[in-house]
C-alpha cells in the first residue's frame, strides 16, 4: 500500500522561543501517523523562516541537521505571514500529497492533525481546523474575532467560522491555488472559493507555549481590513448608499428653508451649517480613503512584484536554491 506523504508546514517569525517545543510535538506527531501507517516515512515538517531578526533560522538549520524530518525555507525579507504561508504551501505541494499548515505558537492541537489525516483518507481534499473554545484569548481579542468573523459573512464573504490558518489541503487543491493570480492574500477567504470536498474537525485552542504574539491590535486590524476589501465590494455600496440618503436630507433640508423663507421665518442656522458642512466634509474623506484603499490593491496587483523571495532551501527538492514568486510565473529556481 502506498501511504500519502505530508508536509506540516510551520510560517515563523521571532519564534526562537517556542521552535524547540515546536519541533518536538510535531516531529512526534509525524513519528506516531508513520507507525500506525497513515502517511509516508518521508513526511517532512517545513518551517519557513519569514526574515526573523531573531535566532529562528539558526535553529532551523541545526535542527534540519539532526533530523530527518525538519527542513527549512528562508525568506531574504520579512514578507508577511500569508506570504510566508504560501511559500510554504507551494513548495511543498512539488513533492506532497497532502499539506498542513500550523502556527508556530502551538495554540493550535497538534494532536488534531491526526483527525486531519483521517478525514483525508475518507476523500476530503481540505480539511478546516475550528475553534470551538478561545478560552484562552483576552476576552477584548475574543470579542474582536468573533466580531470580524460575523461582519465578513455578512458582507457575502465566504468563510469559516472561528477558523484561522490551521487546515489540511491535498496536492489538487494546491495545485489550483496556485492559479489565483492575486497579491493582496487573504488564504482563509481564498481556500474555500476552490470547492473540493472539505470537513471541519474541531478542537480548544490553547494559550501560547511561549514568546509574545506576533500579532498585535495594529497588525490585526490591518489584517481585517484586507480581508474585508480583498474579497467584498459592500464597502462601496455602502459609501454609495450613504450618498443616496444624504442627498435625501438635503432636498428635506432645502424644502424647509424654502417654506421658512415664504413664512417669514428667521433662519439662522449657523450651528446647523457648520455642523452639516463638517458631518458632509467627514463622509467625503471617509469615502475618498475607501475608494482610495480599492485603488491601492489595484495598483499593488497590476505591479506584479514577487510575493516572497527565497534566500535558503533546506528541502529535499533544493538545497540553498534561491527562488521567486510572482502571481503570474509561481516558481522558478536558479542555482
Amino acid at each position: 500500500m502506498v501511504y500519502p506523504v505530508l508536509t506540516i508546514v510551520v510560517p515563523c517569525y521571532n519564534e526562537e522561543e517556542v521552535l524547540p517545543e515546536t519541533v518536538f510535538q510535531l516531529t512526534n506527531v509525524l513519528q506516531t501517523l508513520i507507525s500506525d501507517k497513515l502517511i509516508a516515512t518521508t513526511s517532512t515538517v517545513l518551517f519557513v523562516d519569514d526574515g526573523s531578526k531573531d535566532a529562528t533560522w539558526t535553529f532551523i538549520e541545526r535542527f534540519h541537521a539532526s533530523s530527518p524530518f525538519i527542513t527549512g525555507l528562508k525568506l531574504a525579507k520579512n514578507a508577511g505571514h500569508q506570504s510566508a504561508l504560501l511559500a510554504g504551501l507551494m513548495k511543498a505541494k512539488s513533492y506532497s500529497d497532502c499539506v498542513v499548515s500550523i502556527d508556530a505558537d502551538l495554540q493550535d492541537d497538534t494532536n488534531v492533525i491526526r483527525e486531519f489525516i483521517v478525514k483525508f483518507h475518507e476523500g476530503y481534499d481540505i480539511v478546516y481546523g475550528i475553534r470551538q473554545d478561545r478560552s484562552a484569548d483576552t476576552f477584548f481579542k475574543r470579542a474582536t474575532a468573533q466580531g470580524f468573523y460575523k461582519l465578513m459573512t455578512s458582507l457575502g464573504v465566504k468563510i469559516h467560522y472561528n477558523h484561522a490558518d490551521f487546515r489540511l489541503m491535498s496536492k489538487r487543491t494546491l495545485e489550483n491555488l496556485e492559479k489565483f493570480q492575486e497579491v493582496n492574500l487573504f488564504l482563509r477567504g481564498m481556500v474555500p472559493l476552490l470547492g473540493f470536498p472539505s470537513t471541519q474537525v474541531y478542537y480548544d485552542r490553547k494559550e501560547r507555549f511561549a514568546g509574545e504574539s506576533k500579532y498585535p491590535l495594529r497588525k490585526m486590524l490591518a489584517f481585517a481590513f484586507d480581508g474585508i476589501t480583498s474579497f467584498s465590494v459592500t464597502p462601496i455600496r455602502f459609501v454609495t448608499l450613504m450618498g443616496f440618503l444624504l442627498f435625501a436630507l438635503s432636498v428635506v433640508a432645502g424644502l424647509y428653508a424654502i417654506v421658512g423663507k415664504i413664512l417669514g421665518a428667521n433662519v439662522t442656522g449657523w450651528t446647523s451649517l457648520i455642523l452639516s458642512v463638517w458631518f458632509i466634509g467627514g463622509v467625503q474623506l471617509l469615502a475618498l480613503g475607501l475608494i482610495g484603499e480599492y485603488i491601492g490593491k489595484i495598483y499593488k496587483e497590476v505591479k506584479q512584484r514577487p510575493l516572497f523571495v527565497i534566500e535558503k532551501d533546506l528541502t529535499a527538492s533544493g538545497q540553498d536554491q534561491e527562488a521567486v514568486h510572482t502571481p503570474s510565473t509561481q516558481v522558478s529556481s536558479t542555482r
